[in-house]
This record gives C-alpha cells, structure tokens and sequence, in this order.
C-alpha cells in the first residue's frame, strides 16, 4: 500500500497540468492534491464532489491509464503519481462525513428514469438547487450498472448505498422495482406536473452473437449474469467467456472467484486489439484467467464452443481487419459459456412513447445539451452514447442538468 502522503509529494504542481487536461470531468487534480497535503480532507473532498458528484466511484473504476494517470509528467522517465488512490482516500471520507441540508425548495419536480452514473449525478445537481426529484429505477437499489454491472470486489456496494443516504438528505424520492413504460408512461408522467423528465437508463439487453445455441440452458450473458452471480450456481469447473471488454473481463475474474476452477477468454483477435482496460487485463491475468486468442464462435453447444481460427490481416490501405481461416475449425470443451460483446438499450420507454427518436442501434437521439426529440424530455448516458465510462456519463449529465435548469425557467 502507498504512503499517500508520499504520493502526494510527488507532484510537480504543474501550471499546465496534463492530468487535468485529460480528465474527461476536468478535475482540479493539483489543487485537490495541495489541499491533501495541508491536511485538509474535508476541503479536498468538497471540491471534488462540486465537480463530480461520483469522484469517489470514478476514483476507482476510470481508466486511469488513459487519464489522469497516463498524462502524468512524472510518468515520462518514472512512475507517475497515483492521483486516483488519493481521490480515493479524500472523496470516500468526504462522502461518509459530510451531511447535506435540503436546499431552499422549488415547485418544480423533475423525473429521473435510470439511477445509474448519469441519474445520480443529475440528481445531486438538481437536487442541491432545490428541485424536487423523484429517480425511478427498474432495479431493487441505487446504483444502476455501478451496482450490477460492476462487481463487488472491485466497487464496493456499501459506498454506493452511502450515495442514497446522501441523496435522502437532499429529499430526493426513490420508486425501485419500477420499469417506465409498461404501466407508468412518460406522458403520464407529465400530466402528473413534472417539468421536466430525464433519461439515463443505459443499456441493459444483452446483444446476442446470433449464432446456433445460445439458448442453451449452459449459455448465459455477461450483464445479467454480473446483477447476482451467487444465482448462477451450477456453472461447472471449465467457464469461457466470449469478448474482450471490460465486461467480459468482469465476469471472466467474478467466475473465477465463484468457483469456477478455469476461466477462458475467447476472442476473435489479439492482445492488442481488446477493448478492455490494461489495467483490467493484467488484473484478469493475475487471476489466473487464461485467453484462447484468435478464435471466432461458430455454434453453442451443451458440451463446448465450435469455433474458427483467425488472423489479423492488413488492407491495401493500412487498416487492420480480421480473417477467418478456412479448414481451422475446432472444438473447445466448457461447461458454460457467458457472452460479453456489448449491450444495447431496452425499448420499454421508446414504445410506449410518441416523439421519441432512435438511431438505428436504438439509442435515444439527442441534441448535444441532451434534448430529446420530444419537448421536456432529456437523455444522456449510455442510452444516448452506448457504453461508456462512468466519468464520460456524469460529465455530460452536468451539460444536460444546466440545460434542464435553462428550461423550466423558460417554461414557467
């Protein structure tokens, strides 16, 4: 374990910080370390959370690597400095002892759907500015993806249940075990008085590799299989994990220590071309989860994995594409199979809705600002982008806070 003090001796204070420059939320990283060192806690907290409500998720979930961390000076000839382990420290005893006081209240409500990295930030913004916000939530607790997509070993469940005691001291509702759309409907949320309805439900539905078999009963997919491990309890001892994102990584490290003696990765390219984290990958690696590279599914099956080899291949103008080889295919034996290869969004709210637009991969269509094509109705977060980070999400919902603020006052 660093000295964090140490740590923090060891930043330059430089009048051009790269780190900053490179954090997606621009996190006063100079400042905040300064503060650290004077021993002011409390101070360094306070910054932190007025730029980034969700500085202490992010703290531990970014890829640091490309950020903060990866744009160090200090990391030119040495080790950088470890900014995120002293955000860590500040931003979680700042959540756990700071109370807040419901500010002067409005008569405006405003309906969040989706309490995830996006809804919890709009929350606390508006919150804080004395609207009166309601967050509805499919799921049984706060938290959205941060709480069942990410697993518990590596974001703790009980620093996100300390953002709900936050946000109960503002006064802000909660209606869990609620899906928009079936029953309540956006429309009827409006005739209900909401000024103004946010969407950050993210991406919940599981895309499929449209291949034979994966409705097998020994085949199961990565997002849903992240809400509760402990209910996937008949996985076997040989797991393989299909993909190469953060998410596959996830669920290849939570197999392993769910009692999965061996866990693959099976991917369709190379080291170089995975979409995860280094970080993550190295991590996975330390688990002992172990990767069958270059190998494309062909069918499911109640036994293993029929597959193809591959091989990257370059194009008469530099572009790297990948290859199936012909007469290399083959049989991996496996208990269970879970498939990670990205998340698109439920159409539950779109299809009960009059004047809201998709794309054609479903995402909600926004304008930059997150309106929506319906009027009062707002959008951001993986529904709108696809999967994203967590600091990319509470970044935006910030813009599309203002932008919501801007219209109700406009619409009075």
């Amino acid at each position: 374990m660093k000295n964090l003090l140490e740590e923090a001796e060891r930043c330059l204070q430089c009048k051009n910080p790269k780190c900053r420059k490179f954090c997606p939320i621009d996190t006063a990283i100079p400042e905040a370390i300064a503060l650290y060192k004077e021993g002011k806690i409390m101070e360094a907290g306070e910054m932190l959370f007025e730029n980034n409500p969700l500085t202490a998720v992010c703290a531990i979930v970014c890829p640091h690597e490309d950020q903060c961390k990866g744009n160090c000076i200090k990391g030119i000839k040495g080790e950088p400095v470890s900014f995120c382990d002293i955000e860590a420290e500040v931003s979680r005893y700042y959540l756990e002892n700071v109370r807040f006081k419901p500010a002067k209240k409005r008569e405006e409500s405003v309906a969040i759907i989706g309490a995830g990295p996006a809804g919890i930030t709009l929350a606390f913004v508006l919150a804080k500015e004395g609207y009166d916000i309601t967050i509805f939530d499919a799921h049984e607790k706060l938290g959205g993806i941060l709480r069942y997509g990410i697993p518990e070993y590596r974001l703790p469940n009980e620093l996100i249940d300390l953002y709900k005691d936050r946000l109960r001291e503002l006064g802000v509702k909660f209606r869990p075990n609620t899906l928009i759309g079936p029953v309540i409907t956006l429309d009827r949320m409006l005739e209900d008085g909401y000024k103004a309805i946010f969407i950050g439900t993210g991406v919940w539905n599981p895309k499929p590799l449209n291949i034979k078999g994966e409705t097998l009963g020994n085949v199961h997919y990565a997002i849903d299989y992240l809400k509760a491990p402990q209910a996937y309890d008949n996985l076997g001892d040989r797991v393989v994990i299909i993909g190469a994102g953060n998410v596959a990584m996830d669920a290849s490290r939570t197999a392993k220590r769910n009692g999965a003696k061996e866990v693959f990765v099976m991917y369709r390219k190379g080291f170089e071309n995975m979409t995860c984290t280094k970080a993550e990958l190295e991590e996975a690696k330390e688990d002992g989860v172990k990767f069958e590279l270059f190998k494309a599914p062909l069918e499911l099956t109640k036994t293993g994995v029929k597959y193809i080899e591959t091989k990257n291949e370059t194009d008469e103008n530099g572009k790297v594409y990948t290859k199936t080889l012909e007469g290399t295919e083959g049989f991996f034996e496996c208990d269970t199979t879970i498939i990670a290869v990205s998340q698109n969004p439920r159409n539950n709210i779109v299809s009960t809705t009059t004047g809201l637009d998709t794309n054609k991969w479903g995402l909600l269509v926004t304008d930059e600002v997150g309106n929506t094509t319906k009027k009062g109705v707002f959008a951001s977060g993986d529904v709108v982008t696809g999967a994203k980070t967590v600091v990319q999400a509470a970044a935006h919902a910030k813009v599309v806070a203002q932008e919501i603020m801007k219209y109700i006052e406009e619409n009075k």
